[in-house]
């Protein structure tokens, strides 16, 4: 008697976090485009050269053109376990200088880097004055005088608050505008003006039209009054403007509690 057994063959992926930084200024953002360079694309290409087969890294969100990042996440599948030292090593001998991979681990193979993360930090860089040592990294103001206390004041309204439509870009194709705010205020530090804000989520081009916005406040353009009803109006042409990209940094992203072991 012939007996026939059919096998099939069973792929297991093993997921693995990056940590990483970045300087934004040459990129267009994170997140892969056709026609122009961004810290995914270069990722991809550097660890499919080193892993052999085609990486597909998944980012924990997506930076705008310009923007850095002091942290950022992003995972990636394997079929079989690497030598993360030996990457890592290899990588940033590939990647330019303005990427950096700090660590790869292992982690749980459903956690996903966007998904999963609970909160998101960023900072916003103002310098008052001139200094060509920052300028690709800060928004620099000359003879501008703010009224930070009134900043703040207006910054503390946000906890109040869940739709924060009027500060999304026009057009975002979201599900929701809510975001809970977590922490949201102004310091003066020599020259350097610096917001920094914390969030379980944030819309589209968000944090800089709250700096605008918030900007406004500071020079006595509008009143805590009218930063509220700006807010209440859900209306993306009653916030203020957007302040450029190179002041803006991705900070910090977190996890649940163990999730993550680097």
């Amino acid at each position: 008697m012939l007996y026939i057994c059919n096998y099939t063959k069973v792929t297991f992926q093993l997921r693995y976090f990056i940590k990483l930084a970045y300087k934004g200024t040459n990129y267009h953002g994170w997140q892969y485009q056709p026609n122009a360079i961004t810290i995914q694309e270069l990722v991809n290409k550097t660890l499919s050269t080193l892993l052999k087969p085609t990486i597909d890294v998944v980012g924990a969100g997506r930076t705008d053109a310009g923007v850095h990042a002091t942290e950022f996440y992003a995972h990636f599948d394997v079929n079989s376990k690497i030598n993360t030292e030996e990457v890592i090593y290899k990588a940033n001998a590939i990647l330019p200088d303005d990427i950096v991979i700090y660590s790869i681990f292992k982690t749980d193979d459903n956690l996903h880097a966007r998904f999963d993360a609970i909160s998101r930090s960023y900072e916003y860089h103002i310098y008052l004055g001139r200094n060509p040592f920052k300028n690709d990294i800060t928004w620099q103001l000359i003879k501008k005088r703010f009224n930070i206390d009134m900043m703040n004041e207006a910054a503390k309204l946000m906890f109040d608050y869940k739709n924060f439509k009027c500060f999304s870009r026009s057009n975002t194709d979201v599900k929701t505008y809510n975001c809970k705010i977590l922490n949201a205020e102004w310091t003066l530090e020599g020259n350097n003006l610096i917001f920094k804000i914390t969030a379980n989520r944030f819309l589209r081009n968000m944090v800089r039209a709250v700096v605008g916005t918030l900007l406004d406040v500071g020079e006595e353009k509008i009143t805590l009054d009218d930063f509220k009803n700006i807010i209440e109006s859900k209306n993306r042409k009653n916030a203020g403007s957007s302040v450029p990209a190179k002041g803006l940094f991705l900070t910090k992203i977190t996890y649940p509690k163990n999730t993550i072991n680097e």
